[in-house]
């Protein structure tokens, strides 16, 4: 049995009792917090960094009551999410585009938060008792000592107390539907007979996906050979210095590649965090080999963005990158087909056209895929049988579902790039009613600082009506219109002359939502917000932020709308997900708010909405393990 020290907003709080308790916890008193076990006090700030958390924690007093929670980022010193408590755990080793940490205990490698992210009146999921609601903590005496519980209530009104080192047991409901779960009886056979359905179900579908597996596994693929001396002087001249998950990243990747076994790879990383120098590597890696490389990317201009920072990265080597894409004529499409053929291009990046019958390669040997869930189910067929033949890498800022089981499952293999980038700030986000003062006051500061501006109409009739609303309001600002239905040229003249910085706003569709990198580009204003979809708006905001400077992104509803429910929901998720490597968050969020629908299969998702996501993930992977021996 351990305590915990558990702190409440708008409880009164003892300022030394805390700071003696922290010390016996293994705490380290320092003037500013630097990593996980350090805690610094000053005046009615607390900070504290518990190694159980992801961030630290910053707690601020109003005399001795507890006026707010919040997490906050330890690079830029922004707050990022509220809390409505938190509990601090003794340090670990006290206790004898506990073998391990206890974040393991609680959620594994999920995209789910610890406890802290429960709040009161939250659907819980105890493991052996079923889903009821978390009401919150209660002391209960026994042999002489007030220990802490966790108090869940079930149908009925029956009350379980989970004593708090049992709090690896419970995680938050998450069931992808709109309407409430159903509470269970607590002492009931309803939850075990739920679970064993949802096992079955899990055993059907984690069977089939194993079978492909093997089948993948006794194909002999090609076995890269080890680096050679150009490909540690092409990863010198990369001019950022990588992060450890990059480094990592980039190991896994090599590992597979100079296996004979096909890599299936998936490589998540938040928008921004650097998994186009992973992807670089690996084609300069096959290249190496005499071997060619396509890479696959949803929208044209990142195909474009691509082909320009290949192109870069590789000019000091006789490396050949090639482009196709509507931005290439007809011809200069048949003559790079031409040379793809015969061998003579290196590196084929292009949109789905990379899939036509008619592009053949003299001897493919690795393939990168750019957000795949953005592609249609003909070009995803096309896919799976690409995968038997040849290296796979797939890179994502937000990983579908049923992706994420098949990584849980170790049949598709996972890097996660998790670190931002060094001295990445998050964006600071705001909510408010259009008004054109709003939209003249962000774009005058941004031209102040010789900064350029993204503004998203995501209607084509009446972008023009808007380039010259801006133009009337800022006369001084260059305003330029990107959109879809642009000529090929007309839109590549256009995006040209923004990254020189030529053009100061640029009024456009969602055509700038993937990948697109302009570190200049720090302000982004959304017009009509309460029309995307979450996954969409992060996408968005992950456009700008992506260099040193501080970052702002505008979500304006139009004057006195009243917004849906699902509208106001997904507009408070992204201000509330602000903090740099959100998008698992918002992936689950984004299910959560709109229902997963079909996309799990009807089956599957009906098990989830059983029994909540955290424990289908977690029989998924106990099921592989047994289906493996």
């Amino acid at each position: 049995m351990f305590e915990s020290i558990k702190i409440y907003k708008g409880e009164n709080l003892s300022y030394n009792t805390l700071a003696r308790d922290l010390t016996s916890y293994g705490y380290e008193r320092c003037q500013r917090i630097s990593e996980p076990g350090d805690f610094s006090m000053r005046g009615g700030i607390i900070d504290i960094f518990p190694p159980t958390f992801d961030g630290p924690v910053r707690i601020e007093l109003a005399g001795n009551q507890v006026e707010s929670i919040k997490s906050f980022s330890i690079i830029s010193n922004e707050p990022l999410e509220e809390h409505s408590m938190v509990i601090i755990l003794p340090k670990l080793g006290l206790y004898p585009k506990r073998k391990r940490p206890l974040k393991i205990a609680l959620g594994e490698s999920l995209p789910l938060e610890s406890f802290i992210d429960m709040s009161i009146n939250d659907y819980v999921v105890h493991v052996d008792h079923g889903i009821g609601i978390f009401r919150g903590f209660e002391k209960i005496r026994f042999r002489d000592e007030d220990n802490d519980h966790i108090v869940i209530e079930y149908s009925g009104g029956d009350k379980l107390y989970v004593p708090i080192e049992e709090m690896h047991l419970i995680q938050r409901y998450i069931g992808f539907d709109k309407k409430p779960p159903r509470l269970y009886k607590l002492g009931g056979k309803a939850w075990g007979r739920a679970k064993e359905r949802a096992k079955k179900g899990v055993y059907s579908m984690a069977f089939e996906l194993l079978e492909i597996n093997a089948m993948r596994g006794k194909l002999d693929g090609y076995a890269f050979s080890k680096d050679m001396d150009w490909q540690k002087e092409f990863e010198k001249n990369f001019p950022y210095k990588e992060t450890p998950d990059q480094a990592r990243s980039v190991e896994e990747v090599k590992t597979d590649m100079e296996s004979k076994r096909p890599m299936d790879r998936l490589l998540c990383g938040d928008v921004g965090y650097g998994k186009t120098e992973v992807a670089l590597r690996a084609a300069f890696k096959a290249v190496m080999d005499n071997k060619q490389v396509a890479m696959l990317v949803p929208t044209t201009l990142l195909a474009e963005q691509h082909f320009i920072t290949f192109k870069e990265r590789v000019k000091d080597f006789p490396v050949r990158t090639e482009l196709v894409c509507r931005f290439r004529t007809e011809g200069q499409i048949g003559g790079i087909l031409k040379d793809v053929e015969n061998g003579s291009v290196d590196i084929l990046i292009g949109t789905h056209a990379i899939l036509r019958k008619d592009i053949k390669f003299k001897d493919l040997g690795l393939v990168i895929i750019d957000e795949e869930q953005r592609f249609g189910v003909k070009d995803k067929e096309k896919l799976k049988k690409i995968r038997l033949l040849v290296d796979v890498l797939t890179l994502t800022a937000t990983p579908i579902p049923r992706t994420l089981y098949m990584s849980l499952m170790n049949i598709k293999d996972m890097s996660i790039i998790e670190t931002p980038p060094q001295d990445r700030l998050p964006v600071e986000v705001c909510l408010a009613e259009y008004h054109d003062e709003i939209v003249k006051e962000a774009i005058i500061r941004e031209k102040k600082r010789k900064g350029q501006v993204f503004f998203i109409h995501n209607r084509i009739e009446g972008i023009d009506r808007i380039a010259s609303r801006i133009s009337r309001l800022v006369p001084s600002a260059r305003v330029n219109i990107a959109h879809g239905r642009m000529r090929p040229k007309e839109l590549e003249k256009v995006m040209a002359e923004f990254i020189k910085g030529n053009i100061d706003v640029l009024v456009c569709t969602v055509i700038i939502e993937s990948g697109i990198d302009i570190p200049n580009t720090n302000t982004l204003i959304v017009n009509r917000a309460d029309m995307f979809g979450l996954a969409d708006l992060y996408q968005l905001k992950g456009r700008v932020g992506r260099f040193r400077n501080k970052a702002y992104a505008y979500f304006l509803v139009p004057k006195g709308v009243v917004l849906s429910g699902e509208s106001e929901r997904r507009l408070r998720a992204i201000e509330r997900y602000r903090e740099l490597g959100s998008g698992f968050k918002i992936a689950m969020e984004d299910l959560e708010i709109r229902g997963a629908g079909n996309l799990l299969g009807p089956q599957q998702h009906g098990y989830i909405s059983e029994i909540g996501f955290d424990l289908y993930c977690r029989m998924i992977r106990d099921v592989a393990a047994t289906l493996k021996k």
